[in-house]
């Protein structure tokens, strides 16, 4: 059972090596070609515009991927800023909105408030966003329907919190629901899923949840029937 186990690992970190390379070289790849572009020839102000738009679209895929990696290593080597504050998660949810909603320019995401006064929370807000960036990232990334919609909704329970995120993306396969949160774990063969994940998304939003004492869960009613991803916080 150990060596299945290991060996599963290993399949796992070699995938996303391969995967992850070809999401650092594809961009990189896009970049030399325009700028080669933009060396040979002399261009309409139109067609500078469209490929400088272009760059920066494949400059934000490259950020966004080194991120991972060095948020993976300070939450794993937990040299995180200890710093846990009273927070509004309300608040902090809708300046996380606003500060990154040219991310979500192509999808509507909604906070639906709770019925009732909600508590203030110990927070980690750096870690707090990483955990918002991946959830909300995912729902508007892996999402085929016309207009990507999220819905931040909260229930408040009698020791407890519960923050649901609900899209109407791609949805997962039940099989797939208990494994999503494993390190390195990639939904699926799809090439809507695999080519552009890293495996580590999820992973980390499980480990700032329990950084949290917090409990994160997935749910969905299959393929192409959206999810919710549920957060618990202890009242």
């Amino acid at each position: 059972v150990y060596g299945q186990k290991m060996l599963q690992l290993y399949r796992l970190q070699n995938n996303f090596i391969n995967n992850f390379t070809h999401e650092l070289k594809t961009p990189v790849t896009s970049l030399k070609l325009f700028l080669q572009t933009f060396s040979k020839h002399e261009l309409a102000r139109t067609d500078q515009l469209k490929y400088i738009q272009f760059m920066l679209s494949d400059v934000n895929r490259l950020t966004e991927n080194i991120n991972r990696i060095l948020n993976l290593a300070k939450i794993e080597s937990k040299s995180y800023a200890n710093e846990f504050v009273d927070t509004d998660l309300i608040r902090a949810i809708d300046l996380f909105l606003t500060n990154h909603q040219h991310l979500f320019h192509n999808g509507t995401i909604r906070i639906i408030p709770p019925e009732g006064k909600l508590p203030t929370f110990r927070v980690n807000l750096p870690l707090f966003d990483m955990l918002l960036m991946n959830l909300v990232t995912n729902a508007v990334k892996y999402n085929d329907a016309p207009k990507p919609t999220v819905d931040i909704g909260f229930e408040i329970r009698p020791r407890h919190l519960i923050i649901r995120f609900v899209d109407n993306g791609i949805g997962i396969d039940k099989k797939e629901l208990r494994k999503i949160f494993r390190k390195f774990y990639q939904i699926g063969r799809s090439e809507n899923m695999s080519a552009k994940g890293s495996g580590l998304g999820l992973y980390l939003v499980q480990n700032i949840a329990r950084i949290h004492k917090w409990k994160v869960a997935a749910h969905s009613q299959g393929i192409g029937k959206g999810s919710v991803f549920a957060i618990s916080l202890p009242i």
